[in-house]
């Protein structure tokens, strides 16, 4: 049971406003500082905070509240709880896994079946969750998925954390070297192997495409000839009809008439 009351500021707050307990004694009841205690009183602090009876809470007697008034030097003491609360039994079998996570389990027991197989099957059912006979049917291949399974890193998955994995992996290890075995070989392989897509990351570097170079303009012109240019046609001037009834009017001025 915790030494310290349920709602200490609220219980603070009561024992402020309706007994004549000493700050002190306050503060070492509830665990709040002298004086937090005495700003609850001047009101500068748990400004809003409805107090609560410790009394009808069952959290100290009344009688225990009399003896710290008589006695200023009286600590204050906590009410012995009249309910046993049970403790709840550590839970044996296969880890809990939610519902959208379990059609992965197959896939991560197969990669913890192929990358560590120095595991035993206790403690891949510990990682992800799952049973014994789970466990037989994917290493011997009989499981009725078996085909369409892929390993994938029950860390990735959300099965187990990395630290649960690493833990597992160590211990096995100790065991296998302690039994004078040998440990599987700890290359790392490929990502697109231990990963399913989308997940999956080519390990072929990208080729890279060299960018062309800048164009020189004295290399381009070097051999170019002013004679040999186009000629350019002079464009034609605008037609002004002004002009030519002007001209025409002159022709026929200059023109004799016909006798």
């Amino acid at each position: 049971m915790s030494d310290t009351p349920l709602m200490p500021k609220a219980t603070a707050v009561w024992l402020v406003d309706n007994t004549a307990l000493t700050f002190s004694q306050i503060g070492d009841f509830c665990k709040l500082h002298t004086l937090e205690v005495k700003g609850i009183a001047d009101g500068e602090v748990a400004v809003g905070i409805k107090g609560m009876d410790p009394i009808a809470a069952n959290q100290i007697t009344r009688d225990e509240i009399e003896a710290g008034e008589k006695d200023p030097s009286h600590k204050l003491q906590l009410a012995k709880s009249k309910i046993v609360v049970p403790v709840a039994a550590k839970r044996k079998g296969p880890k809990y896994t939610p519902v959208s996570r379990r059609q992965d389990r197959p896939d991560a027991i197969s990669w913890l079946l192929r990358y560590h197989p120095e595991l035993v099957d206790s403690q891949v059912m510990k990682l992800v969750g799952t049973t014994k006979t789970t466990i037989n049917a994917i290493r011997d291949r009989t499981h009725w998925n078996s085909q369409n399974l892929k390993p994938v890193d029950p860390v990735t998955l959300g099965l187990c954390s990395q630290l649960e994995l690493d833990l597992a992996v160590r211990k096995a290890a100790k065991r296998v070297e302690k039994a004078g075995g040998k440990l599987p070989d700890r290359t790392l392989m490929p990502a697109e192997e231990t990963v399913p897509p989308p997940y999956a990351i080519a390990d072929t570097p990208t080729e890279q495409v060299e960018e062309p170079a800048a164009p020189n303009v004295d290399e381009a012109f070097k051999d170019f000839k002013p004679e040999e240019a186009e000629p350019q046609v002079e464009e034609e001037a605008d037609v002004d009809a002004d002009s030519v009834f002007a001209k025409l009017k002159d022709l026929k001025t200059d023109t004799p008439a016909e006798e």
